[in-house]
């Protein structure tokens, strides 16, 4: 769990980054790519949530992020996609520094609900969540014909030339 805002904006710049990463490679034919014609979200639904929930989610903290919300219609252009995810990304990362201090982070907060939770936790769970669907995210950019890019190690492209040149 994070005991200081510092700690949290690390890792949200870093994991922002590399949600931008994936992001970028995104092309607007791809969005509209599925699991399979009745399954599941399309590719551009998944990336917009990922986008829309970074001020839904910093929202369920009080935290006031002027983005679009996950009530915003799907965007058909996927650039439009990547510049709101920047936009809530640092727009979160700013409000938080203006809105929260370090010892909110211990208090007590019941998430949507239903979920017994800190401040802290909060912050735990917008990471892992963003995490989850970028992973979703590069399973149907390959159904899509896209690469999508290394994360946490090469993809698979990667891979075939560092081996080359071994």
């Amino acid at each position: 769990m994070y005991q200081s805002l510092q700690e949290f904006q690390a890792d949200w710049a870093h994991e922002s980054s590399l949600t931008l990463k994936v992001l970028s490679v995104l092309t607007d034919e791809s969005l509209k790519q599925a699991v399979s014609e009745t399954k599941g979200r399309t590719l551009g639904q998944l990336a917009w949530h990922v986008a829309t929930s970074v001020t839904g989610m910093f929202g369920a903290g009080g935290v006031q992020v002027d983005a679009p919300g996950f009530a915003a219609p799907v965007p058909n252009r996927a650039q439009e996609i990547v510049d709101c995810y920047r936009k809530a990304s640092e727009g979160a990362a700013a409000a938080l520094r203006e809105q929260w201090t370090d010892a909110k982070l211990s208090e007590k907060l019941l998430l949507f609900g239903s979920i017994d939770t800190t401040y802290a936790g909060l912050l735990n769970l917008i990471i892992r969540h963003v995490i989850h669907h970028r992973g979703q995210m590069t399973i149907l950019m390959r159904q899509a014909g896209l690469v999508p890019p290394g994360v946490y190690g090469p993809n698979e492209e990667e891979n075939a030339a560092m081996r080359a040149n071994h």
